[in-house]
């Protein structure tokens, strides 16, 4: 689903890891033809001083969220379920990020 004309280019959410075992924050959009295009204009935009382990581009059409009118509903605790508490898991000794 190439294009070339660059005005039909989709738009594409980054998502930039700093370091090796952090999560991946979002750092902005950009609109490129493809996905290998989307990750190699990210590294040019969001990574010039290399602050990039690793980087995530994700088609916007792709991207789904909750509605904020569902809040309620939607994110109500599970008090009744523990296992769903980290609290319930022992960590093992050595790991940082959890």
């Amino acid at each position: 689903m190439e294009s070339k004309n660059k005005n039909d280019w989709p738009l594409w959410e980054i998502f930039i890891q700093s370091k090796r075992g952090n999560d991946h924050k979002h750092v902005g959009s950009l609109h490129a033809a493809d996905a290998r295009m989307a990750i190699e204009n990210a590294r040019d935009v969001y990574t010039r001083r290399g602050e990039g382990n690793s980087i995530w581009a994700v088609r916007s059409a792709d991207v789904h969220a909750s509605k904020p009118e569902d809040q309620g509903a939607f994110f109500d605790p599970a008090d009744d379920k523990i296992y769903r508490h980290p609290t319930f898991y022992p960590l093992p000794e050595g790991v940082k990020y959890m």
